[in-house]
């Protein structure tokens, strides 16, 4: 092929890509994606755009893409990890022909072991290309635990680069640079955060799931194909959009979806003589902090707290709330020694051992929670017994179920005298909200109310939870799989996707509810395989001919065997054959013969279009007894919605 061929191809699948035009495959009638239609196209020198792309950025996907998303990440980061399933789904769904992800290293500096890591995958990228880093990132953080010397050479060998050349490359500290570039670029832009994004220059922050990435993507799709169509070149495209996108703050979809108005509602949230308290005895101003210790962003936020009771004295008041989080393993037991000390020492204890822990974290094993608080008087038998007896586990709930009911899901969370403010903000955020209710306090005293009944005054005008939404949901189909009491009169239908990261992560949590409410309750299960999760509907089909010939125990069984495999080795058809060869008793002919023939096809599409109907499109999806649950969320959750519906009963 000869270059200028090679160019008219590229152009005519990058139309492809943009809905321009369609890749057709002539033998056999069938629309293909124009990803495969054409090959991975060479570097693009968009070093002088607004957020610059070079040859020393990893990239995945076609440099003249329409869309570019570029990643600033950090590999300790928990919340980096947790979009990596989003990020595959948006390969699947759009294509290297599409959208080019485009990596930014930005180590934060509370994570000792991420510098080390990101100036590793640098050197990885250098010796082995795109390919090589793509690899050894994985291997980061799906070992985000181990990120170390041994390992970090260990992963560039498993990556395809050569193990002698990687340890010189390390020791002269030349890809040191290049990390700092990229922190100075990320500073630039405001990214201060990680996991951030800018797609085309439009800002997405955190662990967003996968529709608020596909809705700017989309947008930015549009802005391109107009681009192409008034006359511009593909290379062009990029360098013009993120300019555009990162000087007006993003396109007019982007300023449609503005940021909501503060929420300036007054939240009741109560306050138990139990909850520990740090600050004035008599607040005029109550900050209620849900929590946990080992999350990285409660620890970044002491900074702050300490500077709010530095500045206001004897006016203000924080109360701390245990909000263990599911995904962090070290929490619970950590809260368990601080309760520990709390009961023996007081408020005191309680805020030597907070910090005490904190200046330990990540090190919260048992004996290094042991370690952190051994100077504060407590007898190590009774911190052990309380680790080891969830001593505590009651009040956690407790806190957790507040949480829950005022919407303070993710931590810190905190309220002002009952005014939200999520997450570890700076002082100045706090000092506006507390100044303001400073002089509302003032005014009540001036009046005659007591310093002591301020907050109690403030909460009786305060807001109590919303119930649950509703969905108007029938009755599942008489075949859907059950587990539970089958004559319970509560119904949790859970709709779900085999390939979904975050209907796997709810599965502990539905084990729970099973264990606390098992004879009260019944779970039923609904298929609903996202559009972006190619494999998923095969994965639904290969379940259903399960149940069909060994009935809800064996349904189970290979729901629990697609979860553990999610990620590796997969749910490819090869390795749904094995775990239903792993059940036992499983007609194998029959069940090939399903997944050959699609026999299950249409009645996925049924759970599906019930889903719809009752405007479900997310999962995991749960209506219990009619109140709706959306996402993989606490048990608080359930228990809320559980004893709603007893109630109607």
């Amino acid at each position: 092929m000869n270059k200028g061929t090679a160019i008219v191809g590229f152009f005519i699948s990058f139309l492809a890509g943009l809905g321009l035009m369609a890749a057709y495959d002539r033998s056999n009638g069938v629309e293909v994606s124009a990803e495969s239609a054409t090959a991975e196209a060479g570097p693009v020198d968009h070093a002088s755009a607004v957020i610059p792309v070079t040859k020393d950025d990893p990239t995945w996907g076609n440099a003249d893409a329409p869309v570019t998303i570029v990643e600033i990440s950090d590999f300790e980061c928990p919340f980096c990890g947790r979009v990596n399933p989003t990020m595959k789904a948006l390969k699947e769904k759009y294509g290297k022909e599409k959208i080019r992800i485009v990596w930014k290293h930005h180590p934060l500096p509370f994570h000792k072991s991420a510098r080390p890591a990101h100036e590793a995958a640098a050197a990885v990228h250098d010796l082995g290309g795109n390919d090589a880093f793509w690899k050894f990132h994985d291997l980061a953080f799906a070992n985000r635990k181990g990120l170390n010397a041994a390992n970090f050479k260990k992963w560039a060998v498993e990556s395809g680069v050569d193990g002698a050349k990687f340890d010189a490359a390390i020791k002269t500290k030349k890809y040191s640079a290049k990390v700092d570039q990229d922190l100075a670029m990320a500073r630039k832009i405001g990214a201060n955060g990680t996991p951030a994004f800018r797609i085309n220059g439009v800002e997405l922050s955190g662990a967003q799931p996968t529709p608020k990435f596909v809705e700017i993507i989309d947008a930015q799709l549009a802005e391109a194909k107009k681009l192409i169509a008034s006359g511009k070149k593909a290379s062009e495209v990029y360098p013009i959009l993120v300019a555009k996108n990162a000087k007006t703050g993003g396109d007019k979809a982007k300023a449609e979806r503005k940021a909501p108005p503060p929420d300036t509602t007054v939240w009741a949230v109560p306050v138990f003589d139990d909850d520990p308290k740090k600050g004035a005895k008599e607040p005029l101003v109550t900050i209620v902090e849900f929590s946990e210790f080992q999350c990285p962003f409660c620890k970044r936020v002491l900074g702050t707290t300490k500077q709010i009771l530095d500045t206001y004295g004897d006016d203000v008041q924080i109360v701390w709330k245990d909000n263990p989080l599911g995904f962090h393993p070290r929490a619970t037991p950590a809260s368990n020694v601080a309760r520990a000390v709390y009961k023996a020492k007081g408020d005191k204890g309680f805020w030597a051992a907070h910090d005490a822990i904190f200046a330990s974290q990540p090190k919260l094993s048992d004996e290094e929670l042991l370690a952190a608080v051994k100077d504060l008087g407590v007898a190590p038998s009774v911190l052990k017994q309380a680790i080891s007896s969830n001593k505590y586990g009651d009040k956690f709930e407790q806190s957790s179920d507040i949480a829950q009911d005022f919407q303070a899901r993710g931590t810190p969370h905190f309220f002002v005298n009952g005014l939200r403010v999520k997450g570890a903000q700076p002082f100045a955020a706090f000092k506006k909200i507390i100044d303001e209710q400073l002089k509302k306090a003032k005014a009540l005293v001036a009046k005659g109310t007591p310093r002591s009944k301020i907050y109690e005054t403030i909460m009786k005008e305060g807001k109590t939870p919303p119930a649950p939404p509703k969905k108007n949901l029938g009755a599942a189909p008489a075949d859907s799989p059950v587990k539970g009491n089958p004559n319970a009169k509560i119904v949790i239908q859970e709709f779900s996707d085999f390939e979904c990261p975050f209907c796997s992560r709810v599965n502990p949590t539905i084990k729970e509810v099973m264990a606390k409410h098992g004879n009260e309750v019944k779970i039923v299960w609904r298929h609903m395989p996202l559009p972006f999760h190619k494999k998923a509907p095969l994965a639904s089909e290969a379940a259903i001919e399960i149940k069909k010939q060994k009935g809800d125990k064996a349904f189970w069984k290979f729901h629990d065997k697609l979860f553990a495999g999610q990620k590796s080795p997969g749910i490819e058809r090869v390795n749904l054959e094995k775990y239903a060869e792993e059940i036992g008793g499983i007609n194998m002919v029959a069940f090939k013969k399903a997944l050959d023939d699609r026999t299950h096809k249409a009645r996925v599409e049924k759970d599906i279009a019930d889903g719809k109907k009752a405007g479900i499109s997310g999962t995991p999806g749960f209506v219990v007894n009619g109140y709706f649950i959306s996402g993989a969320q606490p048990y608080g959750a359930f228990k809320k919605a559980i004893k709603l519906a007893k109630k109607e009963l």
